[in-house]
């Protein structure tokens, strides 16, 4: 990956906002799912070395 130079001359202006209660809603429900699929996965790891192990 490369590095990106900002262009000679050229301001860049960002103006943030707060954000919504419906925003700030779906933000945490896809951190909560995230999370869980990833709990998940390590259980599933787990499960899979024990499995390995007993063999």
């Amino acid at each position: 990956m490369g590095f990106i130079r900002e262009p000679l001359d050229v301001d860049f202006i960002v103006e943030s906002r707060p954000l919504t209660d419906k925003e700030k809603s779906a933000i945490s429900e896809y951190i909560r799912a995230d999370k869980e699929k990833r709990r998940q996965i390590g259980l599933q790891r787990k499960s899979n070395q024990k499995k390995i192990k007993q063999v």
